[in-house]
């Protein structure tokens, strides 16, 4: 909570530290499960960083869609069977 001077009151920053604990906790929960399950760290870290790329490669991909779909006066959904790209992805 924020006062006239911009000054965060303690009982609001001791709010958020109560909820970053328990978030904190939570994924060391996760985390735990999931070692648990036979992941490793170092994968779990490769893999989360070839989601990245993927995300950015497929967010590069939407936009050469949509210029194409400019191009070509249609929709980009119209584009998708020219592809065989699915509307689900």
């Amino acid at each position: 909570m924020i006062d006239e001077n911009n000054d965060v009151s303690e009982e609001a920053l001791s709010s958020d530290i109560k909820k970053l604990k328990e978030k904190h906790d939570m994924l060391d929960k996760e985390i735990s499960q999931l070692i648990a399950e036979g992941y490793r760290v170092i994968e779990l870290e490769k893999h989360i960083s070839l989601l990245h790329e993927y995300n950015d490669i497929k967010d590069v991909s939407q936009m050469l869609l949509g210029k194409l779909a400019v191009t070509r006066g249609v929709t980009t959904k119209e584009l998708y069977p020219d592809f065989d790209l699915n509307l689900n992805d």
